[in-house]
């Protein structure tokens, strides 16, 4: 079955979630935040990118999974953390991570059969019954309550789905994926309590400014049975290490708020990181592309 075009899977995401004008298809309600990333001499030694050869800063923006930017912090839904790096040459590279833990579908048509089955519950037992090996992984994502609304963005993980190539200085290449572990404990949390629409948003903010948010960015090296090109691979290597801390520092000003369209697309890589032939990977630069189209039209 040929799959979707850009413009034929925005219109399906944007029945399932209502059209909201100005607004990203998917992940619609965010907010935007300062950031430093400092690297491990490990990463630099794995990767001669350089966001991983010496500290850049970053522009963070959190936020919740739907697309309608009307719901509230409380719905379930999963979180998103995407991060542009900055770096010193005038580039940048972005890596998105949403709280679900595994991605449960291969191709685009698969996704968007997904979201139809998500918004109708009538239509989630004729997906699983067609696409029964993403029971497996809906079911760890419903275990690691990867919907539901957590105390705060800075105490869960996030996960970029997609692996990717990394080149080291002296040539030598590996596969990794990437984990964002949260460093925040209970201990951390803030005297107030936060609640209504914008809880999360509310908290991050109080929570900035008492101090900063630090995430370690794990990564998983590929084994030589582990699949980079399957985004529902579960990989079997235990090589994993840290490559870096990223801080995040401040609530920012909004990028966008002169009707500016700011991108995070995890095809955007730079000398040392390269793409792997993951279908779902390569076709969201078109998908963002229509999206973004359909954003300046309003």
């Amino acid at each position: 079955m040929a799959e979707p075009s850009p413009e034929q899977a925005i219109k399906r995401i944007k029945k399932a979630y209502g059209d909201h004008a100005g607004h990203r298809t998917l992940h619609a309600k965010g907010a935007w935040y300062d950031a430093t990333f400092v690297p491990t001499p490990e990463a630099a030694r794995r990767c001669r990118a350089l966001h991983f050869q010496a500290e850049v800063p970053a522009l963070v923006r959190w936020s919740n999974g739907s697309g309608n930017p009307h719901h509230g912090d409380g719905a379930q839904d999963v979180r998103g953390l995407a991060v542009k790096f900055r770096l010193p040459d005038g580039t940048s590279t972005d890596l998105l991570g949403q709280t679900a833990p595994r991605f449960p579908v291969r191709t685009p048509h698969s996704f968007l059969e997904l979201v139809d089955a998500t918004r109708d519950p009538r239509k989630l037992p004729l997906f699983l019954a067609r696409h029964h090996k993403a029971v497996l992984p809906l079911a760890e994502n419903l275990r690691a309550k990867s919907v539901v609304s957590p105390q705060s963005y800075a105490e869960v993980p996030y996960y970029p789905i997609h692996a990717y190539r990394w080149i080291a200085p002296d040539g030598t290449e590996s596969w990794g994926r990437y984990t964002f572990l949260p460093l925040a404990t209970k201990a951390d949390r803030l005297p107030q309590k936060f609640h209504g629409k914008h809880r999360l948003r509310d908290e991050i903010a109080a929570r900035l400014a008492q101090r900063p948010v630090h995430l370690s960015l794990s990564v998983q090296v590929a084994g030589g049975n582990d699949d980079p090109h399957d985004p529902m691979s579960v990989w079997r290597s235990r090589e994993v290490f840290e490559a870096g801390i990223l801080a995040v520092t401040a609530v920012a000003g909004d990028p966008e708020a002169d009707g500016s369209v700011v991108v995070f697309d995890p095809t955007r890589v730079v000398d040392g990181i390269g793409l792997s032939d993951d279908p779902i990977l390569l076709y969201r630069a078109g998908a963002y592309s229509e999206s973004i189209k359909r954003r300046l039209d309003h």
